[in-house]
Formats: structure tokens, sequence, C-alpha cells
């Protein structure tokens, strides 16, 4: 498993806003619900949508291409089209920086 890496800081990612972010190359997307910041990938699994430029009402996101709909702090698939959840990943936030940790196995080939 990789390291927490900074990916940026507090201030940049308002309350119930959406802020695209990398890791290592890898695209996510951060979300700000109720204070908490979450981190899940940037690609929508029903056709690779970006998730940065949907919706977000609460903890719901909203794809912005076909309208899936996932829990951005399980993952879990609210509504289709897309079937398979989207992969969250560990946050930390230290000295208003935000890190994001994203295991070996999800970078892409």
């Amino acid at each position: 498993m990789t390291d927490f890496i900074k990916v940026a800081e507090l201030d940049e990612l308002e309350e119930g806003a959406l802020l695209a972010a990398e890791v290592d190359g890898e695209p996510i997307c951060l979300a700000r619900v109720n204070g908490d910041v979450c981190a899940f990938t940037d690609n929508c699994t029903h056709i690779s949508g970006p998730l940065n430029e949907g919706d977000l009402d609460g903890d719901i996101l909203t794809c912005p291409w076909h309208g899936a709909q996932f829990n951005v702090r399980t993952g879990k698939v609210v509504r289709g089209p897309a079937r398979q959840d989207i992969q969250t990943y560990p946050v930390k936030i230290e000295d208003d920086s935000i890190f994001v940790r994203i295991p070996e196995e999800t970078y892409s080939a």
C-alpha cells in the first residue's frame, strides 16, 4: 500500500464542492460533505464520465454524463445506469492539507 500523498489544501475545497486531483497520475475526486473530506476515483463506472464535473447533493454525487448516482462516503451506486461502485480512498487532514492514500492494486496498468 502506498503512503498518504498530499493532494490539496483544505481551503481549496469548499463545503458541498468537488475538486479534481491526482495521486501519482491517478485521477481522483475530492468532495467536502458536512466538514468531512471524501476521496474517490474521478471516473464514473458506467462509461468513465468525469465525476468532478457532476452535481453533489449532500453525500450523493450525480455523474454529468448519464445521471448515475453514487454515495461519496461509501462509493455505493445509488442509481444507475452504473452498476459497479466507485473506489473510495482513505483521507487524512494534517496542518490544513488533504492527504489521500491509494492502494497499489488500484493504479492503472
